[in-house]
């Protein structure tokens, strides 16, 4: 229902501020600002996507909670894609994103409402009946193929023969 409603709505409120704000300063500033917009925003977008990049992998190669660099990165493609969206409401909104104050008190807001029933890292614990992966036996049978009577001469591999 909510998404229905924002399908209807976002679409209206545009139509209504670019009368608005065409009616005040003409088309053409209208067209230049959406413009000047939607490239400011993609800059800003790839460079604060990479230094998320950037943290994203130092947390992996720390060990560390990854949820908040990848949340901070949905934001931002999510701040991209409303940015490159022509209209003045949804640049306010993908702006908003781009800032790192907003976007980290929507992780705690949305954080607040998700509960995580399991997280690990690492090795993961065997299931019950199975021996952990460090004690793992393999139970196998050989047949040796080389005559005991002549030694063959060394070559190469011990697996070929002249």
């Amino acid at each position: 229902m909510w998404l229905l409603l924002a399908f209807i709505a976002v679409p209206m409120i545009e139509i209504a501020l670019f009368i608005q704000v065409g009616g005040l300063i003409g088309i053409w500033w209208t067209l230049l600002i959406v413009l000047g917009t939607a490239i400011a925003g993609s800059y800003l977008v790839r460079n604060q996507g990479l230094r998320e990049i950037a943290n994203l992998q130092r947390s992996f190669s720390e060990l560390d909670d990854p949820t908040e660099p990848l949340a901070n990165g949905a934001m931002i493609l999510f701040a991209g894609a409303l940015l490159l969206t022509p209209g003045f409401f949804t640049d306010v909104m993908g702006l908003s994103l781009l800032v790192p104050g907003v976007r980290r008190a929507a992780f705690i807001w949305a954080k607040s409402k998700v509960k995580v029933q399991r997280f690990s890292m690492g090795q993961q614990e065997p299931a019950p009946g199975q021996p952990p992966s460090g004690d793992r036996v393999i139970d196998g049978d050989f047949k040796d193929v080389t005559p005991a009577q002549k030694k063959q001469p060394r070559t190469p591999s011990e697996w070929t023969r002249d």
